[in-house]
């Protein structure tokens, strides 16, 4: 049919598939984003049900993209960036639409799920931390535990619990320890890429240039601790999400473990790694545990 003649007969129609394109547009970016800087991310995300993928897609295109303009944009004037990411965020949510594809995505997971927007300001707030070289006391590191990972998985929480306020509050604290062991063992990860590139140390009272055996044990109890009080939560998820968490549980287990078996100085020279072949492998035996209620 000639587009002029439909938009004669009913125009606003016509609008309202211009629209649609777009806002698959908009989820396709997200999910790209999510597959471009996350692969073992990207594979948790396939194990949850398929109505609840691309809200977890939404949400990650729009912490990355943050993550990234202080991270990777170091030849631009990052704060500036930042302020106007984090503007256009807050208007995008309040108006239901933003020409930027990835916040148009993420907009409409925070208003359809009634995502509190007081951990979207933790986290931009936890961003604005990184923009200088970071030496943290021991408030500062707990304050950018909540912003940079612990809200996240509230957010998340918000999609997986669908709206059900109770199962939210209840299962608040271990999503939040999860997202602190994640962010601790990504810590832990990037030691010495963080310190020597970026110039940050995020772990109070520890220097990496002296980083000692002591030390690290230190961290260790401290993710183990949390990794066994998120468990409790996981399996109190609905099964809709609890597979596709539990996963990305099990692959950040491992990779701590790994963590666990180097020596300072090999952690603060080599980042760790998991190879795909390994990740499909106890993603297997993961979802066969899963299955079998054996978590």
């Amino acid at each position: 049919m000639n587009l002029n003649i439909m938009a004669r007969k009913n125009p606003s129609s016509l609008l309202t598939s211009t629209k649609k394109k777009y806002d698959q547009l908009a989820k396709l970016c997200s999910k790209n984003i999510t597959r471009t800087y996350s692969t073992s991310f990207s594979l948790g995300i396939q194990f949850i049900d398929q109505a609840l993928r691309q809200p977890i897609h939404n949400i990650y295109g729009f912490v990355r993209i943050a993550d990234e303009i202080v991270d990777s944009f170091g030849d631009y004037d990052r704060s500036l960036l930042l302020a106007e990411f984090k503007h256009d965020c807050f208007k995008a949510i309040d108006r239901g639409i933003s020409t930027n594809p990835a916040l148009h995505a993420f907009q409409d997971t925070v208003n359809t799920y009634s995502i509190d927007h007081e951990l979207i300001h933790l986290f931009l707030a936890s961003m604005e931390m990184d923009l200088s070289p970071v030496k943290f006391g021991q408030t500062q590191y707990q304050e950018y535990i909540l912003g940079s990972a612990q809200v996240v998985g509230l957010m998340c929480l918000h999609v997986f619990v669908k709206g059900d306020k109770m199962a939210y509050e209840r299962l608040k604290f271990p999503a939040m320890q999860l997202g602190s062991a994640f962010q601790k063992v990504n810590f832990l990860r990037d030691l010495g890429a963080d310190y020597l590139h970026l110039g940050r140390s995020y772990f109070p009272s520890i220097d990496p240039s002296q980083f000692s055996a002591s030390d690290k044990l230190n961290i260790e109890k401290e993710i183990s601790a949390e990794f066994s009080q998120a468990l409790s939560g996981i399996r109190q998820l609905p099964k809709s999400s609890g597979k596709g968490v539990y996963l990305a549980y099990t692959y950040y287990q491992q990779l701590f473990r790994k963590i666990q078996k180097r020596n300072p100085n090999q952690v603060l020279s080599n980042r760790s790694r998991i190879s795909n072949w390994a990740k499909l492998g106890f993603m297997m035996k993961a979802q066969l545990r899963y299955a079998l209620n054996k978590l």
